[in-house]
């Protein structure tokens, strides 16, 4: 009897987030070759285009996920459709897939703000947020730099890593790249202010294909806790007492259970407080906040794998079923 992996063992298809995730170590994309920054340029055009008033505007921001969703999924399909041609060609997903999600650049983003408090460089800490948050950091202390750090990377790891892995695990290139578009359309006109009713449409389609990322990163990073200095009990206990509090659905979910896994208060003046005063927030925190991203990341690749591969079988399992019949 031969022994070793029979090559059919895992198919192509799950391979190619492996690949992808590799992919991601070495950084992203250049800047004219990503597709999100192509969203987020369609995006713009369409809103140069919107009309005054209030009803008006809530009609054509109903609109503009239909006409965005009609002309990124095109190439996608067809992208999706060249990679399957060949056997071996599918694993070209996973440089496909590559641009839709983030692990490195979250990371580094928190590193870049840890790194200037270790230094007592406040302004510089402050200036690295940017690229994490949109509130106004001209006022936070310390302290609050490290909580609006430690509460980006909680929330932006189901955002920009569990979720479109998930969606692709479910729905392959189309759904990664549908599910990028509703949040980049979210993070542009889906808040309150003059986009109010443009983005109230866009802003409620995140909500739902959020629903289920956030609250399985919230028990991903209490399973997981442990491995990045965490306690599961605590990290339980202030999820589901905490994780309603914010004004979004999801947000506070995988927040929640961050700052009881990390033993830390985060807090947004004027807008929630999640998690006990144990200890006052610092850049040491940040760093367990960047292992768990890690950590969670590594998970989340080997559970969207395996649920990829038995999507896949089972997919051509009922594809050769149907046509012996």
């Amino acid at each position: 009897m031969k022994l070793g992996l029979n090559k059919k063992a895992v198919p192509d298809e799950a391979l190619a987030i492996l690949l992808a995730a590799g992919l991601d170590l070495l950084g992203e994309p250049p800047v004219a070759w990503h597709p999100v920054v192509w969203y987020g340029k369609l995006i713009r055009r369409l809103e140069q285009g919107a009309p005054q008033g209030h009803l008006a505007q809530l009609l054509y921001g109903a609109l503009m996920p239909v006409c965005a969703a009609a002309l990124v999924l095109p190439p996608i399909l067809l992208v999706e459709r060249l990679c399957l041609i060949a056997p071996q060609s599918r694993l070209k997903q996973g440089v496909a897939l590559k641009p839709f999600f983030a692990i490195r650049m979250l990371v580094d983003a928190g590193r870049a703000v840890r790194q200037p408090l270790e230094r007592g460089d406040l302004p510089a800490a402050r200036l690295a947020l940017r690229s994490l948050v949109s509130r106004d950091r001209s006022h936070l202390t310390a302290e609050l730099a490290a909580a609006a750090a430690i509460e980006s990377l909680a929330e932006n790891l189901s955002d920009s890593v569990v979720a479109p892995l998930m969606y692709y695990a479910l729905f392959g290139l189309p759904g990664a790249a549908l599910y990028r578009l509703c949040n980049t359309l979210d993070s542009m006109i889906g808040y309150r202010g003059p986009y109010e009713y443009l983005g109230k449409v866009s802003a409620r389609l995140d909500d739902v294909l959020n629903v289920l990322p956030s609250r399985l990163t919230a028990l991903l990073i209490i399973g997981l806790a442990p491995l990045f200095g965490g306690k599961r009990g605590r990290a339980w206990h202030i999820w589901r007492r905490d994780a309603n509090k914010t004004a979004s659905p999801n947000a506070g979910h995988p927040m929640s259970a961050a700052a009881g896994a990390l033993g830390v208060q985060l807090v947004k003046v004027g807008h929630y407080t999640l998690g006990d005063h144990e200890k006052a927030v610092s850049p040491d925190d940040i760093k367990r906040a960047e292992s768990m991203v890690w950590c969670v990341s590594s998970v989340t690749i080997v559970l969207c794998s395996i649920l990829k591969a038995v999507r896949v079988r089972k997919n051509r399992s009922l594809w050769k079923g149907k046509h012996l019949s």
